[in-house]
């Protein structure tokens, strides 16, 4: 199957390179040095127990009409990044192309074929204008929920930190020919991609983690292990992830793990910084609205206080906007023992 892998960052690196080495047909599209490094020696992706898988064929350019028309778009920038890339998609369609979006968060297409009563509802937080929404049809997407954690440390090269679970699902919850297929060759690739009926709750699952633990590390430093044991970092974390499930469970959401069990996996990942951490300390945008402002918003529609994520909201918008305001990073220093 031909893929085009839109953003080849930590996790779009990491399924290139495990779709290329299992013989797929891979083109990245990506820039600068990390371009350069991919026509050169293609992906790498570097394991804990000091494997390296080298995913040599994969291509890579930085013009999107240069690909010509694929049979699945892995759309794997992050969810801040997604509406500035979506008209340059076009050339990529072709009748049956199938887009598989891999951003955190609430996604965009939220509420298209979501059967409630609000259904059709833009969530204004990740698509403002509306532009993500008119740019994708909706029957090209098929959701996918990302477990892994990773890091690009140099451009090129993935450091694999733990996970290999992509669950997929049609947005309607059908189990669809094609949905079936895109989980078989990830499996062939060594993934792991079960085909949900409802692919919501996944999203709420995940969610659950990132709305709580990415702004709290991004506004303490602290890490995931951190988080969990220190008592008030693991209360807050707590009370938020319950206002966020008051609110998914509004709109028809279920979790199959307990709140503690969800506590407990995030702190066996051990002392990883979160994306939204790995974000601050270089500089970049963090992508709080579609991690926490979304949530915000999703209680506003549902009727459903989040007083607890309001206010973390607010704090880290704070930072993203002092961040761009003086045009820094923001990296915790080493206190000295005396």
């Amino acid at each position: 199957m031909k893929f085009c892998i839109v953003g080849a960052g930590a996790i779009g690196g990491f399924v290139g390179a495990k779709l290329a080495a299992a013989g797929e047909d891979v083109t990245f599209i990506a820039r600068y040095r990390n371009l350069d490094a991919i026509r050169t020696n293609g992906m790498t992706v570097k394991f804990k127990d000091g494997s390296v898988l080298e995913a040599k064929h994969a291509k890579a350019t930085d013009r999107f009409s240069s690909v010509g028309h694929v049979d699945c778009v892995i759309l794997a920038v992050k969810a801040n990044q997604v509406e500035s890339i979506v008209h340059q998609l076009e050339p990529l369609y072709g009748p049956k192309t199938t887009v598989i979006t891999m951003q955190n968060g609430i996604p965009f297409w939220y509420f298209h074929k979501h059967g409630g009563a609000l259904q059709g509802t833009r969530v204004q937080a990740v698509d403002p204008a509306g532009v993500c929404a008119e740019g994708i049809d909706a029957n090209r997407i098929i959701g996918c929920v990302v477990y892994p954690a990773a890091e690009l440390v140099a451009p090129g090269v993935v450091q694999h930190i733990e996970g290999d679970r992509f669950p997929l699902g049609e947005l309607d919850g059908t189990i669809s020919n094609r949905v079936k297929d895109l989980s078989d060759i990830f499996v062939k690739s060594g993934l792991k991609a079960p085909v949900l009926d409802n692919i919501r709750n996944e999203i709420w699952l995940k969610l659950w983690g990132n709305l709580t633990f990415n702004p709290i590390s991004a506004l303490t430093h602290a890490t995931l292990q951190d988080i969990c044991e220190y008592p008030p970092s693991r209360e807050l974390a707590s009370n938020m992830m319950k206002e966020a499930q008051a609110v998914a469970e509004k709109l028809g959401a279920s979790f199959r793990v307990p709140l503690e069990k969800r506590i407990e996996g995030a702190a066996k990942v051990g002392k990883h910084k979160t994306s939204m951490l790995q974000d601050i300390e270089a500089g970049r945008a963090i992508e709080i609205d579609a991690l926490v402002g979304s949530v915000v918003e999703l209680g506003q529609l549902a009727g459903v206080p989040t007083p607890t994520i309001s206010a973390v909201y607010q704090a880290s918008k704070l930072l993203a906007h002092m961040m761009e305001m003086e045009k820094m990073a923001v990296r915790g220093i080493a206190i000295p023992q005396v």
